[in-house]
């Protein structure tokens, strides 16, 4: 990598050959394939089909950062309410691209949920996020969602 080049390997994008050998290749398509029918899969005989969220809450503000009882506070309000059944929350140091073109560098933190696949869970997924964007000027937050299947 040339040294101009070090800071920018985030911009390098993967190369995917569809070239392979025998099966593979089928195998491949077949697997692409079976992703947009996710809401069909089973979970067996001891599971149950639920949604698994992570959710990424960067802490720049444009008036400071998100302190930690700044967050605490957030959980206690908003999140906790909406899902009393329980949660797992980390920190982490997170990067992103904002729509000005500048790369942000942030202590981040991660909230992780699993929950029903359902209109009332994913109205209060929706407030979390935008309570969050209005209360601390957030430009985004990150959404992720995976089906999974669960058991006790």
């Amino acid at each position: 990598m040339l040294p101009d080049q070090e800071d920018r390997w985030f911009e390098r994008k993967p190369v995917v050959s569809w070239s392979v050998g025998g099966g593979l290749g089928l195998f491949l398509c077949l697997v692409l394939l079976s992703c947009g029918t996710l809401s069909g899969f089973a979970c067996g005989n001891s599971g149950q089909r639920a949604i698994q969220e992570l959710v990424y809450f960067g802490t720049n503000t444009p008036s400071g950062l998100v302190t930690p009882a700044d967050w605490t506070q957030f959980l206690r309000e908003v999140v906790t309410p909406r899902f009393p059944e329980g949660l797992s929350v980390w920190q982490a140091s997170g990067q992103w691209r904002a729509t000005s073109g500048v790369m942000v560098n942030e202590m981040t933190y991660v909230l992780s949920l699993v929950h029903p696949d359902d209109a009332a869970t994913n109205k209060a997924m929706q407030d979390i996020l935008a309570s969050y964007k209005t209360r601390f000027e957030q430009e985004a937050v990150l959404r992720v969602t995976t089906a999974v299947c669960t058991s006790l």
